[in-house]
């Protein structure tokens, strides 16, 4: 019998179709074949892009040469754009204000074929102090409220150019799935005076029913209520509010445990396509005593349709349950 099972934290309902259970090999995956043309993010074609605003460079290279690992650059094509002032304004019951933020690529390998579960480790070591570096400087600007950073892999993903990369949209705005987060968490520590994603690492790590992997800093898992099959998520071990706070052996680990993810899904789903976020802490609200950031990974192994837009419910085909256990037993490099 299918289960409903809700999230902890922002009190959203999932359906686990148990019934269904369907394995990796039972996801007929569309994807779009590899294209070696121009790319605009390939070394040579800097031209091609904004200027950069942050980078890892090879000794003696200089600002926006070709000798360069890793660059962030603003996106040519802006969701918002930094320059300007928000008029915060209404029309009768409608508020509306200038499209005020900073959209951002994180470019992060100088080759256009390597991928984040083959690229070796400083590479999403530098990856993850990128975005470490990004979200620190756009707290400087008191206009934004919140960094947003994601990766969508594949076309069915929304990527645009296969180089990887991935990006961040700061806002003047909280976000509604980030707000509903907070507040989630802010009700179960007013209630129980504990953190609420704390206290479901405990009962995971004592039930082993989901987790996938652990270091030092962090415990991979798939989440109880998974919206989306073979779902994951990347949560600190320790009480830890602002990912842009923490210290170098936070950083390894969490590119450690990132890389393996990610090769796992790699291996288990043929490569599928797939989005993750960094959930982290606003700046503008003081939640450290019970707030805790994550990451999300997201397959996109099954297509959103009207019941879930109209519900807001999920149909999960595979239990997380399941999903853990043939990531779990993959061994990767």
């Amino acid at each position: 019998m299918s289960e409903l099972r809700k999230d902890p934290l922002c009190e959203r309902w999932v359906i686990i179709s148990t019934e269904r259970g369907r394995r990796p090999t039972d996801f007929k995956i569309e994807k779009a074949e590899r294209k070696r043309g121009f790319c605009p993010f390939d070394p040579g074609n800097e031209n091609y892009v904004p200027p950069e605003i942050y980078a890892v460079r090879k000794v003696g290279s200089v600002p926006n040469d070709s000798n360069w690992e890793l660059r962030v650059v603003p996106n040519k094509f802006p969701a918002l754009r930094i320059e300007g002032g928000l008029d915060k304004r209404g029309i009768g019951m409608y508020d509306m204000m200038n499209g005020i933020g900073a959209h951002e690529v994180i470019i992060e390998t100088p080759n256009h074929d390597e991928m984040t579960g083959n690229m070796p480790f400083y590479r999403v070591r530098n990856i993850v102090t990128a975005y470490k570096e990004r979200i620190a400087d756009l707290h400087k600007d008191k206009r934004m409220k919140y960094v947003l950073v994601f990766k969508n892999f594949g076309v069915l993903a929304g990527a645009s150019l296969e180089h990887s990369h991935s990006q961040l949209i700061s806002l003047p705005i909280l976000p509604k799935r980030v707000s509903e987060n907070i507040k989630g968490a802010e009700m179960y520590y007013d209630y129980r005076g504990r953190c609420a994603i704390c206290d479901m690492l405990q009962q995971e790590l004592y039930s082993q029913e989901r987790i996938v992997e652990e270091n030092d800093s962090f415990v991979s898992l798939c989440p109880f209520a998974s919206r989306f099959p073979f779902e994951m998520q990347i949560i600190p071990r320790g009480h830890q509010t602002h990912y842009e706070q923490q210290n170098e052996k936070t950083y390894n680990d969490f590119a450690s445990i990132l890389k393996s993810a990610i090769k796992k899904l790699a291996k288990a789903l043929d490569n599928p396509p797939y989005n993750f976020v960094l959930q982290n802490a606003p700046f503008t609200k003081k939640c450290d005593d019970y707030y805790h950031w994550f990451l999300e990974i997201m397959p996109r192994l099954t297509r959103i349709a009207g019941f879930e837009w109209g519900s807001g419910f999920y149909i999960n085909p595979t239990p997380p349950e399941e999903a853990t256990k043939f990531l779990k037993n993959l061994t990767v490099d």
